[in-house]
């Protein structure tokens, strides 16, 4: 099928009842079928069930339990580095935002403002910096890791598409990330602010975090947001802060000035939770 068929199917599709039908089935307790497409997952995708805490594809009671599985301890280990990666994946895309625009793919940008869901002011706080783009893969682990140690201040809830995020319709599709539904998480931290924006697409039956659970479903037509100020919640490097159930992408904002990437990185590159993702400037 080519590029451009893959691309055309997703603005045809009935995407929001997939994706409903989807988590529907994932979270189902049909223990036939779900002993069934477990293992048959497992074969089609390579996922690698000798990294999780629970080895067994049959002990797992949904799919969904199945899907966001933790991993055994010591699994990933994580980097001396002032800032480690938040999942396992490949690198979309990464590097500097050009005033506010960042860069999707050859041929396509999107604004920081669209991004977060409309808010000028906090998308002004990263005019000029930098962003990390990182897609996550039906085999990859789906859990989501904080970078560095940070104290959450806003979750905001943006409604939005449901395309497929895969590198084709990345290519194919313009603003795609900021298009898609997304939940947008904000923290301040040691080196200044940074925002973590888990993007939704078609099958993916929800988003999810530690401070909250489920935030979709329900998925309504306006902008939530929840502001933290009292009790503070905070975060330490390598904290699981939320999961994809099914998988997603996740696209990192940072302030002018305020890291280095790894030299090692590269786009379509593989990255795993906790290896080195970036250096602070001192």
């Amino acid at each position: 099928m080519s590029d451009r068929l893959v691309v055309l199917l997703q603005y045809l599709l009935p995407k929001r009842a997939l994706t409903a039908f989807a988590g529907w089935c994932a979270a189902s307790r049909a223990t036939g079928w779900t002993h069934n497409v477990i293992p048959w997952f497992i074969k089609r995708y390579g996922v690698n069930m000798a990294e999780a805490a629970n080895p067994d594809p049959r002990s797992y009671a949904t799919f969904n339990d199945f899907f966001t599985r933790a991993l055994r301890e010591g699994a990933r280990p994580l980097a001396a580095a002032d800032f480690v990666g938040p999942v396992d994946g490949a690198i979309s895309q990464f590097g500097p935002i050009e005033k506010d625009q960042i860069f999707q793919a050859k041929g396509h940008h999107y604004s920081t403002r669209a991004l977060v869901g409309g808010d000028a002011g906090l998308a002004a706080q990263f005019d000029d910096g930098h962003f990390a783009t990182i897609y996550l893969s039906p085999k990859d682990y789906h859990r989501i890791h904080m970078p560095c140690d940070g104290r959450l201040t806003r979750m905001i809830y943006v409604p939005g598409e449901l395309f497929s995020v895969n590198p084709v319709t990345a290519r194919g599709v313009p603003g795609l990330f900021a298009r898609n539904e997304r939940v947008v998480c904000v923290f301040d931290t040691a080196h200044g602010p940074f925002v973590l924006v888990l993007v939704g697409a078609t099958i993916v039956g929800s988003m999810a975090t530690v401070w909250h659970g489920t935030v979709n479903p329900p998925r309504t037509a306006d902008v939530r947001e929840w502001r933290y100020d009292a009790p503070p919640i905070t975060l330490k490097q390598g904290e699981e802060m939320g999961r994809f159930l099914l998988g997603s992408t996740v696209v990192l904002l940072w302030p002018r000035d305020t890291l280095r990437f790894n030299p090692d990185w590269a786009p379509a590159g593989a990255v795993r939770m906790g290896e080195a993702m970036a250096q602070a400037v001192a």
